[in-house]
């Protein structure tokens, strides 16, 4: 772990959450080869965006943040802006396209994103009556 990036435990996570609004999570393990291929990708990225949070998440050390999560597969990386996942790909992205992922991110409009959410949500509630 460097200095750039925060190693997120299930006592730190829901801190980190919620006093930043824009975090990209790796979830990753040490035995894992693309793991270790992308953390230098990852590094990067973070120094070069150090407005942003970015956090990896050890898999083996918190199952349950990657139980929580859903992760099926390693590397997963997750963008959460103001506490709303709106980006989740396994993989281990190149540089070029993370950058791209991180841009686009940037962009989102918030207020759409909540308001797409809370029409899915109701409309997920809808269909189970």
């Amino acid at each position: 772990m460097s200095s750039t990036t925060v190693e997120l435990t299930k006592d730190n996570f829901d801190q980190t959450m919620t006093e930043h609004d824009f975090v990209l999570i790796d979830f990753w393990a040490t035995w894992c080869g693309p793991c270790r291929q992308f953390a230098p990708v990852y590094e990067k990225a973070a120094e070069a965006n150090p407005d942003l949070v970015f956090g990896k998440v050890d898999t083996e050390a918190q199952p349950e943040l990657a139980a929580a999560f859903g992760i099926q597969s390693i590397p997963t990386l997750m963008i959460v802006r103001d506490q709303v996942a709106v980006f989740a790909q396994p993989g281990a992205l190149p540089a070029e396209a993370l950058e791209d992922v991180i841009g686009q991110a940037r962009k989102l409009d918030m207020d759409e994103v909540r308001k797409s959410v809370a029409e899915q949500q109701a409309q997920a509630g809808g269909s189970d009556q």
